[in-house]
């Protein structure tokens, strides 16, 4: 008999669902140790939007703001749909913990220090790594030194540098992220990427995410909703998949047509313009045929890799089984 292969719920559930509740929050802190590089404890959670209870379960965004033992905050964020203005979202959402979490008056050396970890899984701006931090420094524009804290200023805050002082921001780029190794943030961008969590992981939280976050232990009402969960965010992200796949096409489309008058205007007969745009027509029905089977194959691997079983799957992108399973 051929032992079934451990399937783990994935992340962004876990953390709108699971990682509130104080006996799991081993994991959440061995995610935010290995993510900092430094050892977090969890005091609390604090309110969010993500602690809501939102009825829009197809929502592709899912929030946990937490305090750890020292009085930081730390915001972390998953987004699983394309948004150009994410960087402004992240100045914004860590901006506006810095001014809700200080009271009227107090003084600004209470100012939280505020952690902001990002867990996107769509191409944000450009580059070529999987993770980026960012931080405030500031530097002299004619000596080009780094400003420093004073030792008073180093002892009061206890902090090393200004850039302490200010937000962190922390994007793990975790699209199509497929690398195991032995390296513990690797091991998290694996299963923040792939849900599966191999054998012999042993990052922080990762051995303590095998048993707390299998799929086997939902309850048959839970497991139901999660299926559906999965099922939604499919469907969203197809849909906008489509959706941009849509609008490339309008602009081809238009681009075509105004090379086509402007070949008019110069002259070109009526009979070879015709038969261009008949030739890009059919082309057009091609492309787009084969785009549509494209589609429905990266929406397939997606449902296989959220552990949806491939009679749902072929249901929902009308591929066949055998297909499905060759993924």
């Amino acid at each position: 008999m051929v032992k079934k292969k451990r399937t783990f719920i994935s992340f962004d559930w876990a953390l709108k669902h699971l990682l509130r509740e104080k006996a799991n929050h081993d994991v959440l802190e061995g995610f935010v140790s290995t993510v900092l590089g430094t050892d977090i404890k969890i005091h609390r959670l604090l309110e969010s939007e993500g602690n809501k209870n939102d009825a829009n379960a197809k929502s592709n965004r899912v929030d946990l703001l937490a305090e750890d033992t020292n009085g930081d905050l730390l915001l972390i964020e998953v987004q699983g749909e394309a948004e150009f203005a994410y960087f402004q979202r992240m100045l914004f959402g860590a901006s506006k913990l810095v001014t809700e979490y200080i009271d009227s008056g107090e003084n600004y050396e209470h100012v939280k220090r505020v952690y902001s970890i990002n867990i996107v899984y769509f191409d944000l701006g450009q580059g070529e790594d999987c993770v980026y931090e960012g931080k405030t420094e500031f530097r002299g524009l004619t000596k080009h030194d780094l400003l420093q804290l004073s030792p008073f200023q180093k002892q009061t805050f206890k902090a090393d540098a200004v850039s302490d002082l200010y937000p962190r921001y922390i994007i793990l780029k975790v699209n199509d992220f497929n690398r195991w190794s032995r390296d513990s943030l690797d091991q998290w961008l694996y299963f923040l990427s792939t849900t599966d969590i191999p054998d012999d992981a042993d990052a922080p939280g990762l051995r303590e995410a095998r048993e707390k976050l299998d799929r086997m232990h939902m309850g048959r009402d839970e497991g139901m909703l999660y299926d559906r969960y999965l099922m939604d965010r499919a469907i969203l992200r197809n849909q906008m998949t489509t959706a941009r796949g849509e609008g490339y096409l309008d602009g081809v489309n238009q681009g075509m047509t105004e090379g086509l008058e402007k070949g008019l205007a110069q002259g070109m007969e009526k009979g070879l313009a015709e038969g261009r745009a008949e030739g890009r027509a059919e082309g057009r029905a091609e492309g787009r045929a084969e785009g549509e089977h494209n589609k429905a194959l990266e929406l397939a691997r997606r449902m296989k890799a959220d552990g949806m079983s491939a009679e749902l799957i072929a249901k929902y992108t009308g591929l066949s089984v055998e297909a499905i399973n060759n993924l």
